[in-house]
C-alpha cells in the first residue's frame, strides 16, 4: 500500500495527463463536445420515461419513491449505469490502447486502467448537473415535493461504492482482455444484462418474490437504489448497502491480485 502511494505521487503528473487525454478522445471531432454529457441522458431519460413508462407503469409500491416524478427515477438509474458501463470499458481497453507506452517506458501500469476509470467519474460528476436541473424543475413546477433533508448528503456513499466496483471490475477486464481478445464481447452482452437487472426503467417492488431477489444479487442495483433513495431524502436500505460495500471491496481486492499477478506478462501480450 505505501508503494501504491508513493508511485501515485511520483506519477500523478502522467495521471492527469492520460485522464485529460481520455475526455478529449471521447468528444474528438464532436461538435457538441462536452455538451453532450448533458443532452444525451436528457434524451435516453424522455425516449425510456415514454415507452417503459407506458408498458410498466409510473408508480412504485415502495414507499421510498412514491410520489417521485418518473422521468427523475429514470435518470438517476441511466447516468449510474451509464458511468459504470463507459468505465469499465475504457478500462478493459486501456492495455491494448497504451501498448506502445507501456513497450518504450515504465510505468505502474494499473495508472492506465485508472485513468480510465478516473475521467469517465468526471464526466459523469458533469452529467449531475442534469439530474439537479430535472430535479429542480419538478420541484419548481410543483409536480414533486421533495424531502430536503441530511440523507441526500449521504448519496456520496454509494457513488463511492460505485467507483470502487468499476475499478475492481475495470482491472479484472484490464487484465483479462490481454490474454482473451473476445473478452470485450462477451462484456458488451454481460453489460445488457447487467443494464435489464438494475431497475433503471422500471420498480422492483412491483415484482413477485423470487424475481425481486435475483435483481438484487445485482450489486449495481443495490447501488442505484441507495443512491436513488439518498437523493430522494430518504434513508439506506442497509442490507443492499452493506452488501453492495462488500462486494465492491471484494471486487477490488480481487482486480487488484489478478492484475498484479499477470502485469508482468502483458507485454509479451499486446
Amino acid at each position: 500500500m505505501v508503494q501504491f502511494v508513493d508511485n501515485f505521487r511520483k506519477y500523478k503528473y502522467l495521471l492527469g495527463q492520460l485522464v485529460k487525454k481520455n475526455i478529449k478522445l471521447r468528444y474528438r471531432r464532436s461538435y457538441l463536445g462536452m455538451l453532450w454529457t448533458l443532452i444525451e441522458p436528457l434524451l435516453t431519460m424522455i425516449v425510456l420515461s415514454v415507452v417503459f413508462g407506458s408498458l410498466l407503469g409510473r408508480n412504485s409500491t415502495d414507499p421510498a419513491f412514491a410520489g417521485v416524478p418518473f422521468p427523475v427515477y429514470v435518470l438517476t438509474g441511466r447516468l449510474l449505469y451509464s458511468f459504470f458501463s463507459s468505465a469499465t470499458n475504457s478500462a478493459m481497453r486501456s492495455i491494448r490502447t497504451n501498448g506502445a507506452m507501456i513497450k518504450k517506458v515504465y510505468v505502474p501500469k494499473y495508472i492506465y486502467p485508472f485513468s480510465g476509470i478516473l475521467a469517465n467519474f468526471i464526466i459523469f460528476l458533469i452529467s449531475l448537473v442534469v439530474l439537479l436541473g430535472v430535479m429542480i424543475f419538478f420541484l419548481a413546477t410543483g409536480k414533486y415535493m421533495a424531502p430536503l433533508n441530511g440523507y441526500m448528503f449521504l448519496s456520496v456513499i454509494p457513488l463511492l461504492n460505485l467507483f470502487v466496483l468499476a475499478m475492481g471490475v475495470g482491472m479484472i477486464l484490464a487484465t483479462l482482455c490481454v490474454f482473451f481478445r473476445d473478452i470485450e464481447y462477451l462484456w458488451s452482452v454481460m453489460l445488457m444484462l447487467i443494464m435489464y437487472c438494475s431497475a433503471i426503467f422500471y420498480f422492483v417492488s412491483n415484482m413477485s418474490g423470487d424475481t425481486q431477489r435475483l435483481v438484487k444479487l445485482n450489486p449495481l442495483f443495490g447501488i442505484i437504489d441507495n443512491f436513488r433513495r439518498a437523493f430522494f431524502g430518504q434513508s439506506f436500505d442497509m442490507i443492499l448497502l452493506s452488501y453492495t460495500s462488500v462486494f465492491a471491496i471484494g471486487t477490488l481486492v480481487v482486480g487488484m491480485f489478478v492484475f498484479y499477478k499477470k502485469q508482468d506478462s502483458f507485454i509479451l501480450n499486446i
